[in-house]
């Protein structure tokens, strides 16, 4: 297919709406403020609904009612704004509603800066929300990335009945770049999709326990309430198939760089410098933040490697964690932090990596 130029929220929204998306509803905020004006424009003509909701709280509502009745539906934000949106994400969760969110996210914490950060991981994997539920998030390092998964995470979240998180950051939401954008579903594949979801959508069933229990999970009993629980445990243990990463140049490394989303893109060309200068760097992505690929870490020749770098735009460090288990002391960690929307350097980058391999 042709490749179009497209910024990185304008090629979010359209790969939403070549999924099958036809309810958006969202509020203003930056950096992600195309996202609910392309789905303005582009939703009515394909018979979706747009709505630009008094406030995030009531957009995500919004959203968990539209999801409710089987429609693909999406919102998206902006740190401080998805903090707003958690409780209705957690219902969802709760309800077992598929629904897609992008946050792409600012600096922080409180309404912070306007420019790109990552210091939304702790709350994307592992804190969305009251209750400990858990969600797919996954990391995109270029606009054709963010749009290949906003296109996937339709299906993962009506495979699982379950939200599912694009996980990216100013920088991406920003940039521009050339992408081929996927197939458009028709309306005989939508209304598939929909059909599909009778068995628990609310389209009309008798008003009986069960179905009202979709809409108000919190009237559940605590018995119900724990064989959900238990139900979701099992989902998250089956993702662990589903946990991707990328492994460049780790096979004789000597050094490892890890990072994701824009980060990682950048420590990926400090890796190509470090090789011409005659250091052996590699570097692991997760492409899934949640679930983590662990395994990759164990690919890691640790009779070779002096550390492995942990970079990442956020302060104090949180990515660093899920890595510190990925490497299970088999060798030292070491951090490369900016924050607050100052976006990584690989001058930065370059020079932590020199002080590792001289030190």
């Amino acid at each position: 297919m042709a490749r179009v130029f497209m910024k990185g929220t304008e090629a979010v929204a359209e790969a939403a709406v070549r999924a099958g998306c036809r309810f958006f509803a969202g509020y203003p905020i930056t950096p992600q403020n195309e996202v609910p004006e392309y789905f303005s424009r582009r939703l009515p003509e394909v018979n979706g609904v747009f709505v630009q909701g008094e406030s995030e709280v009531a957009s995500i509502n919004m959203v968990y009612g539209a999801a409710s009745m089987g429609v693909r539906s999406m919102t998206s934000s902006s740190s401080p704004g998805i903090s707003l949106k958690s409780e209705g994400i957690s219902y969802c969760a709760a309800a077992r509603v598929p629904m897609v969110y992008a946050n792409f996210a600012r600096g922080g914490p409180g309404v912070g800066s306007i420019q790109p950060a990552q210091q939304d991981y702790l709350q994307a994997t592992k804190a969305s929300g009251n209750g400990g539920f858990q969600m797919m998030v996954f990391a995109p390092s270029t606009v054709q990335e963010a749009v290949d998964m906003t296109y996937q995470a339709f299906d993962y979240a009506d495979r699982d009945r379950n939200p599912v998180l694009i996980l990216a950051d100013g920088v991406i939401a920003t940039m521009m770049e050339p992408v081929v954008l996927p197939e458009m579903k028709s309306d005989a594949e939508i209304a598939a999709i929909k059909e599909g979801k009778k068995s628990w959508a609310c389209v009309g069933h008798p008003l009986d326990y069960a179905h009202r229990a979709w809409i108000q999970p919190g009237q559940w009993s605590t018995a119900r309430m724990q064989e959900e629980n238990e139900a979701a445990e099992a989902l998250y243990r089956s993702w662990e198939k589903d946990a991707r990463a990328e492994e460049y140049l780790v096979e004789d490394a000597e050094l490892v760089l890890t990072a994701y989303g824009i980060s990682a893109r950048i420590a990926k060309s400090a890796v190509n410098l470090l090789r011409q200068q005659g250091i052996k760097a590699g570097l692991i992505r997760p492409i899934t933040v949640h679930p983590f690929p662990y395994a990759a870490y164990d690919h890691i020749d640790y009779k070779k490697v002096k550390a492995v770098l942990d970079v990442e735009m956020s302060i104090p460090a949180q990515f660093v964690n899920d890595v510190l288990v990925g490497v299970k002391d088999r060798c030292r960690v070491e951090k490369c932090l900016c924050s607050g929307g100052n976006i990584m350097s690989r001058e930065a980058i370059l020079a932590a990596a020199k002080t590792i391999m001289e030190g």
